[in-house]
């Protein structure tokens, strides 16, 4: 299963594991985050078109870093005018790794299932007699 989401002025094609790079989002490392503009669902049966966005579609994905982009460089230059202007800027990201993606409710987690105790070996019980 795929979704096509829109986030941060772009719109990006994620599968669940997947890592993308979106614009800085003002969001702790290893926090949840849904995002809920998703224009496409496709991959289980028909693909879901959003007009513009699907209705109840939804993208659960974890927040594993921040950084900076490479530098861009913008120079201006005049010819026999002794001109020149130099400006370098790098934009700011957020890594996301998509967890799941899902339409409708969204479901349940399964409850975590604890280890059941284990039983003191009977050995070691008879050697103290």
């Amino acid at each position: 299963m795929y979704a096509v989401i829109r986030c941060g002025g772009r719109q990006e094609r994620v599968h669940p594991g997947d890592r993308v790079k979106v614009e800085k989002l003002a969001l702790e490392p290893g926090s949840q985050v849904t995002i809920s503009e998703v224009l496409m669902v496709a991959g289980e049966g028909e693909p879901r078109l959003g007009e513009p966005l699907v209705p109840e579609a939804r993208v659960k994905a974890t927040v594993e870093g921040h950084g900076l982009r490479k530098k861009v460089i913008a120079f201006k230059y005049r010819r026999r005018k002794g001109f020149h202007k130099k400006r370098g800027h790098r934009q700011q990201f957020t890594t996301l790794r998509i967890d799941k993606i899902w339409i409708g409710p969204e479901p349940a987690e399964p409850a975590p299932v604890e280890p059941a105790a284990v039983p003191a070996p009977e050995a070691a019980a008879n050697k103290e007699e």
